[in-house]
């Protein structure tokens, strides 16, 4: 009796045992489903969340699960039951060529990552998607693929971007290449970043660091890479192809290639690219061009400057003209202060040159003698072989008269036969000895003789000296011509110091 009894209790606890089990069973049954759920919850919000398409497919080829972006990407309704979208029948994955790249990664259970260009949108022919697949095997343990993860991402504004800046590309190197101003692309940005490691460093006046590192300058010019020019440039700088072109245009004097250099990477160091300067250059065949240049950082390159595009506008002919055109003036300004019959200077250069000459004395100290000469007897000489001959008899009187001064000493024709002599620098005597001078060459000197004629000639002269006669323009020729008029009271053929003669 006593043992049936415990018999049954000890089968009531075995029950209770075994419900509490089950309870327990079911607790964790339900965590782990809560659980699960949860995950699923979140793997479908990870998914619609994706910026990219997600689909699942089976060994079949069977669409069992995508997400909201898949959805949306190719148009393919959210209610529809997913056994029923089957990518081996897709007609679009089908001439996309996507379904035998699906059974390709079956078969060889590996990663299949390819674009396609033109994947069209719901039952659309018109709007092409440009796609990229990433078809993922997934395998069980035995290495057998249950399913196919894939990834969609759609590239087609990437395309259309790269196809656009291809284009504006293609069509900025046909401007290039076409324009008929000469154009030189550089890459600077070696120089830039070397240029940004020395201001790190705490380099920041580059124009001193240069000065103090000439060497410094060659060195960062070599980091400038030439990229591209265009048929306009090697016509500039005389090239007969693109072979024979191994370096730019160089200056004209060696002495300016660290000059040029220094400009150069001051422009770079301090951004200043945009400016306009001339440069002379020598072309391949040693020829002098003058150019306008100016550098433009090509957009999207302003921070590395690696795109730089130099215009180099040929003015040669204008500084040519220019140049003709200053000597021509200068010829004319000259010819204006000139006697048109000795070659002397006249009477306009003597008071403009004279005065100056006088001021600088003042401010020096320094002594200026003045000699002035007429020819003894000299209408006698027209009145025997006519005014032609006289006015010849002048100019070679002029010659003789050039040919005894030097510079700065200058002659002026003052007005006949008479004659100027400025003498800087001279003092009493240094202006007596080049008066003797003169008066000896003409002396000496037959004229004519181009004529058939042999005629001699003599002269007067009158000296003055600054600042001892005069102190001005006007006083200094009155002492010198006071003191030729003395001379030619008492004789002529003589030299007149004051009241004293020679």
């Amino acid at each position: 009796m006593s043992s049936a009894v415990k018999s049954t209790e000890q089968l009531q606890a075995e029950i209770k045992k075994l419900r509490r089990q089950v309870r327990e069973t079911e607790d964790k049954s339900q965590r782990a489903e809560a659980a699960l759920k949860a995950t699923e919850q979140r793997y479908r919000l990870l998914g619609d969340s994706a910026p990219f398409g997600i689909f699942v497919i089976d060994t079949a080829g069977r669409i069992t699960g995508f997400n909201r972006k898949m959805a949306e990407m190719l148009q393919w309704p959210v209610q529809q039951e997913l056994p029923s979208i089957n990518i081996t029948e897709l007609q679009k994955f089908i001439e996309a060529g996507i379904t035998d790249d699906f059974r390709r990664c079956i078969e060889n259970k590996r990663l299949v990552i390819k674009a396609y260009p033109c994947v069209t949108a719901g039952d659309s022919d018109d709007d092409c998607l440009h796609l990229r697949f990433s078809l993922c095997p997934v395998l069980d343990d035995d290495g057998s693929v249950t399913e196919v993860l894939t990834f969609v991402e759609d590239i087609s504004d990437l395309k259309l971007a790269e196809m656009t800046i291809r284009e504006s590309e293609d069509r900025y190197r046909l401007l290039f290449q076409s324009t008929p101003i000469a154009l030189i692309e550089r890459d600077a940005s070696r120089l830039k970043a070397y240029l940004e490691e020395l201001r790190q460093s705490g380099i920041h006046d580059f124009s001193a660091y240069l000065q103090e590192n000439p060497q410094e300058a060659i060195h960062c010019v070599g980091m400038i890479r030439t990229v591209d020019f265009n048929e306009a440039f090697m016509e500039l700088v005389e090239a007969k192809d693109r072979d024979e072109l191994t370096q730019g245009l160089m200056p004209v004097h060696p002495s300016e290639v660290n000059r040029f250099a220094r400009e150069v990477i001051l422009m770079i160091a301090e951004g200043n690219l945009s400016q306009e300067r001339e440069e002379t250059f020598l072309t391949l065949k040693g020829n002098k061009k003058s150019v306008l240049a100016k550098s433009l950082i090509v957009t999207g390159h302003e921070d590395t400057f690696a795109r730089i595009v130099i215009s180099l506008v040929d003015i040669s002919k204008r500084k040519q003209a220019e140049e003709a055109l200053r000597a021509s003036e200068n010829n004319f300004r000259e010819q204006a202060m000139r006697d048109i019959l000795t070659g002397l200077y006249n009477r306009r250069y003597l008071y403009r040159s004279l005065e100056e000459l006088i001021e600088i004395g003042k401010t020096t100290r320094s002594q200026l003698s003045l000699i002035f000469m007429d020819l003894d007897y000299f209408k006698h000489v027209v009145d025997a072989h006519g005014h032609l001959n006289g006015s010849q008899a002048i100019r070679e009187v002029a010659a003789t008269i050039r040919e005894s001064i030097e510079e700065p000493a200058y002659a002026v024709a003052y007005a006949g036969d008479e004659f100027v002599v400025v003498l800087p620098g001279h003092d009493k005597d240094q202006a007596m000895a080049k008066a003797l001078n003169i008066q000896s060459r003409i002396n000496n000197s037959v004229y004519l003789r181009g004529q058939g004629l042999a005629v001699k000639l003599q002269a007067s002269f009158g000296v003055a000296t600054f600042p001892d006669h005069a102190t001005d323009l006007t006083g200094l020729l009155a002492s010198a011509d006071r003191a030729l008029f003395g001379v030619k009271a008492n004789g002529k053929s003589a030299i007149g110091w004051a009241d004293m003669l020679v």
